[in-house]
């Protein structure tokens, strides 16, 4: 069903317009159904669809792809300890971790992003279930596609930020001096007058790496107001990261139940597979979890709980754009903006992919484009009162 080695014959130069692709599965049905759909699309290929993990390693100077799609479960060498040895062979390789909806195989994902893994993905449980096969392959397409586009069109490429992986999100090239620099007049804009009661974070690709560098230092902010965050992930998942923050955060941290009531010193995380809204009760905020179709192709999504924030605290709000493909939290932002409120997004330097805040700074919404590491203290002189 599937070729060992599919191109190395062929020079790189031949090809250098496609992103190259490993795969590695033990799965023979796994390994084919992918190669397939890669082959369909006319900016990449597959170079390589191996069996294990020791197979990838021993072949991996030979093949020289930019993005491997590592599973892991395999036997002689499992993806887990396959990533390392990878990553030590070629420090610019973008590896997507694949596994099945298991806690096991959550938590695993999550350590394989700590250890250098670009993202990682769901497998579905069943290929003859259609519609997970459907959103398992439009969700690798552009994962393959936003996360190689970079190495492709700069082979040597200086890592930004060591804990964040390299990637991109736009199609067309730019230059790194221009995208950081050329938006960030138009984009900024004065902070919100009213004092925020809440901070809202949205994020997707690299977003976990983010977000545990975050609340790590916005200690006294959460000590404040509520936190809430939408991070594009499934169920089992967001389960394990909501623990992740907690112990990072040192404060209390879960996924959003439906009905709860929201409190300043928590942490408020959007379940898989629900998006989570806010609504009035009284003098109460509280969550509401929808069950609704996806928004912006995501589920949970960002920009569902940017604007219904706004009925509840309409312009007292601070919401944060990280790391991320696509647009989600653009149109949120925009209304929060409208609202009175106040967007800071993510910079493109240290953004594994800057899609959602790129969007952002596009759209003009931003009062701040700040690095990763500058987020957590501007956030913490907003909420002691400077929106200077």
């Amino acid at each position: 069903m599937s070729v060992a080695l599919t191109s190395t014959a062929v020079p790189t130069s031949i090809r250098s317009d496609k992103v190259r692709v490993m795969v590695v599965d033990d799965s023979v049905v796994i390994r084919g159904m992918i190669s397939r759909w890669i082959g369909a699309e006319p900016d990449m290929e597959v170079v390589a669809s191996l069996r294990t993990g020791l197979d990838a390693v021993n072949q991996l100077e030979r093949i020289n792809p930019d993005v491997a799609v590592l599973d892991i479960e395999m036997p002689d060498l499992d993806g887990i300890s396959a990533l390392p040895q990878l990553l030590a062979k070629k420090r610019d390789l973008v590896v997507i971790m694949a596994s099945t909806l298991t806690r096991r195989n959550a938590e695993i994902s999550l350590k394989a992003l700590s250890l250098g893994a670009s993202d990682y993905i769901p497998k579905p449980e069943s290929t003859r279930e259609a519609t997970a096969a459907e959103t398992f392959r439009h969700d690798l397409i552009q994962k393959i596609r936003h996360l190689g586009a970079k190495v492709r069109r700069s082979p040597v490429h200086p890592t930004a930020s060591p804990p964040l992986a390299p990637g991109h999100d736009r199609p067309r090239t730019l230059a790194p001096a221009a995208a950081h620099t050329a938006p960030a007049p138009i984009a900024r804009r004065s902070f919100g007058l009213l004092a925020p009661k809440v901070l809202l974070i949205g994020s997707s690709t690299g977003g976990p790496q983010a977000l545990m560098s975050l609340v790590a230092e916005i200690g006294p902010v959460i000590d404040r107001v509520p936190v809430l965050i939408t991070q594009h992930m499934p169920p089992t998942f967001t389960t394990i990261l909501a623990e992740h923050l907690a112990r990072t955060s040192k404060r209390p941290a879960h996924e959003g139940i439906d009905g709860e009531t929201i409190k300043p010193g928590h942490i408020y995380l959007a379940p898989g597979g629900r998006h989570m809204r806010i609504a009035r009760h009284g003098i109460d905020a509280t969550i509401t979890l929808d069950d609704g179709p996806p928004v912006n192709f995501c589920k949970p999504a960002v920009d569902p709980m940017f604007t219904s924030a706004i009925d509840v605290w309409q312009g007292s709000i601070m919401s944060v754009i990280l790391t991320g493909m696509g647009s989600d939290g653009m149109r949120g932002g925009k209304d929060i903006v409208a609202a009175g409120g106040s967007v800071i997004a993510q910079d493109e330097a240290t953004s594994v992919v800057w899609g959602m805040p790129g969007a952002a700074v596009n759209a003009g919404i931003c009062a701040a484009v700040l690095p990763l590491n500058q987020i957590a203290p501007k956030l913490v002189r907003v909420f002691a009162g400077d929106r200077s």
